[in-house]
This record gives C-alpha cells, sequence and structure tokens, in this order.
C-alpha cells in the first residue's frame, strides 16, 4: 500500500518541482485534477458509447434461454399461462373459424379497457381526483421500431429464408437422390395423416408434445438415449443397404 500511495503521489511532485506548465500535463487545471477529468470524460464517452452500440442491436422478445425455461417448466406460473392460453386458443379455432375467434378475442379486450377506463373515470368524479388516464403510463411507451432495428431483423430472417430455398432447390431437383426419396416417403405418409387430421388438430398435438416431451426426456435421458441409439443404428444399416443397391449414387462418407 505504501508503494502505491507513493508511485500515484510522485508524478505531482516531479512535475511541480521541474516547473512544467500544468495545462500541457492535465489540458488545464492543477495536475492532481487531471487524472480526475480524464477518467471522468472517459467514463461519460464510454457510456454513451456503449449506448449507442447496446442500441443498435435489436432485442429478441424470444431468446432461447426464456424458450427452454418454458418448455421445460421452470416456472410453472408462466408456462401454464402460455400453455393454457395457446391451447384454449387453438381449440376455439378448431371449433369456431379464424374471423370468429379474432373477433371474440378483441371484444374481450376492448371490454376488459373499456370497463377499467370508465371505472377509473367513475372514481375520479366521485373523488374529485386528478390522477388522469389509467393507462397513461402504457400510452408513454415508445413503441416504434426503428429502420436500423428492422433492416437488422430482416438480414436476420433473410439469412434462413435463404438457407430454406437453397434446400429446396436441392431437393427438388435431386442434387442427392437419397434425400429427395426421404421427402417423397414423408410426403406420402403425410397424405394419410392429412386424411385423418386436420391443420389446427395437428397444431395442438404439437403443442401437447412441445410442453410434455422436454419435460419427459429430461426425467428418462437414459433410457430414451439408448433406445433412440438403436434405432438409429438399425436406420443408418437400412439406408447403407439402398444406397448400395441403387446404381449410380456415391455413398455418403461418415462424417
Amino acid at each position: 500500500m505504501a508503494e502505491s500511495s507513493a508511485a500515484t503521489q510522485s508524478p505531482s511532485i516531479s512535475s511541480s518541482s521541474s516547473g512544467a506548465d500544468p495545462s500541457a500535463a492535465g489540458g488545464g487545471g492543477s495536475p492532481g485534477a487531471s487524472p480526475a477529468l480524464g477518467a471522468k470524460s472517459c467514463g461519460s464517452s464510454c457510456a454513451d458509447s456503449f449506448v449507442s452500440s447496446s442500441s443498435s442491436q435489436p432485442v429478441s422478445l424470444f431468446s432461447t434461454s426464456k424458450v427452454h425455461d418454458l418448455i421445460f417448466w421452470r416456472d410453472v406460473k408462466k408456462t401454464g399461462f402460455v400453455f393454457g392460453t395457446t391451447l384454449i386458443m387453438l381449440l376455439s379455432l378448431a371449433a369456431f373459424s379464424v374471423i370468429s375467434v379474432v373477433s371474440y378475442l378483441i371484444l374481450a379486450l376492448l371490454s376488459v379497457t373499456i370497463s377499467f377506463r370508465v371505472y377509473k373515470s367513475v372514481i375520479q368524479a366521485v373523488q374529485k381526483s386528478e390522477e388522469g388516464h389509467p393507462f397513461k403510463a402504457y400510452l408513454d411507451v415508445d413503441i416504434t421500431l426503428s429502420s436500423e432495428a428492422f433492416h437488422n431483423y430482416m438480414n436476420a430472417a433473410m439469412v434462413h429464408v435463404n438457407k430454406a430455398l437453397k434446400l429446396i432447390i436441392r431437393l427438388f431437383l435431386v442434387e442427392d437422390l437419397v434425400d429427395s426419396l426421404k421427402l417423397a416417403v414423408f410426403m406420402w405418409l403425410m397424405t394419410y395423416v392429412g386424411a385423418v387430421f386436420n391443420g389446427i388438430t395437428l397444431l395442438i398435438l404439437a403443442e401437447l408434445l412441445v410442453f410434455s416431451v422436454p419435460i419427459v426426456y429430461e426425467k428418462y435421458k437414459t433410457q430414451i438415449d439408448h433406445y433412440v441409439g438403436i434405432v438409429r443404428d438399425q436406420t443408418k444399416s437400412i439406408v447403407e443397404k439402398i444406397q448400395a443397391k441403387l446404381p449410380g449414387i456415391a455413398k455418403k462418407k461418415a462424417e
């Protein structure tokens, strides 16, 4: 501690003893105050640069960690609310048309907001208070999307769109015959699935699987991995036999 204090005091002693101009070293003022001013100005500029750089990046509303916590039931209340709301909406879409479901949802939301607005107005008139609009805090929230953030979102979306287009071209123009045959078999099976289930029913089943399979896999990971490995090995052997019998197909190298 003594050495560090002596080291910090030595520049001021040497500068004062040599008779150098303080303004040349610190840009004005006493030499002892110049490091503080420099740190202060650097801190403000660094803070401004950090804010500008962080504001230029779009905030992800559905990050991977949030989705992971949601489907693995880390917060039971939040997951239950999302699961129950989406399931009720899908069941409503299965029983009614999309127009009816959307209209009823908007009417329900407007009924709540209008009733609360009228209730607060009556309370303010009776109590003669000047609290103002009950939704003032939400009306003042800035929800505008900057052009830079919009372009960032579009660039991120275009990456996935380009990958999907390349995959579609590769499959439909038969770059790899085995992959195209896999797609054909899958679509053939989906014709039978479509004859039994409609799109809304498949979405309901998909939601039930999303909110049930991950938590079950987390509990029985060892047993599931064992049986999945067996099925994978058998499927790989069958595919290799098919590739060996089909003419003009090069076998895929093991990665």
